[in-house]
């Protein structure tokens, strides 16, 4: 079932906190979840490459509902300036959303966020949209981020890799 497939009436609860939406959504379609906090939720994700870790947050203080997807891929000291690169490179191919290195601890991962100011509201379709994305982003460029940590390749090298689309079959 997606998310598209389950409405919810709107009500005080989910217009306050989109959190419980994706809470409700996770429970229906039996997806492992973990609530950290009143205002998060971890969704955790089985992917084509690895494990993913979507933290949905609600941010009251910017009225933004966040989404952050890590991933397992540790990207050392010494290979963080190509993968900076790469970054860089990725995000420009993004039309939603954006890959962040985050250097204290070496992990990439997705984010994006939707602002919801003025009282709007989220809905399930919206959610969709967010996961999709994110996993859909993911899936396309782990390969280049293992190319650059792993590999050694170059960011250049291993844009031109993944993007690299066959046509026809042999």
């Amino acid at each position: 079932m997606s998310f598209i497939e389950t409405e919810f009436e709107s009500d005080a609860e989910v217009r306050a906190n989109p959190v419980d939406l994706v809470e409700k959504l996770a429970a229906l379609n039996d997806w492992a979840f973990e609530r950290t906090s009143d205002r998060e939720l971890v969704l955790i994700i089985e992917g084509r490459w690895a494990e993913y870790h979507a933290s949905f947050q609600w941010m009251d203080d910017i009225e933004a509902f966040h989404l952050a997807c890590a991933f397992d891929l540790k990207v050392p000291e010494s290979r963080r300036a190509d993968a900076l690169r790469l970054l860089a490179q990725v995000n420009e191919q993004l039309c939603l959303g954006h890959f962040d290195l985050w250097l204290d601890e070496g992990v990439v991962m997705y984010r994006h966020a939707l602002p919801l100011a003025g009282g709007a509201e989220v809905n399930g379709r919206q959610c969709e949209a967010l996961l999709a994305g994110a996993i859909e982003a993911i899936e396309r460029y782990y390969p280049a981020f293992q190319f650059v940590v792993w590999a050694g390749k170059s960011a250049r090298e291993a844009i031109d890799a993944t993007l690299f689309e066959t046509a026809g079959e042999a």
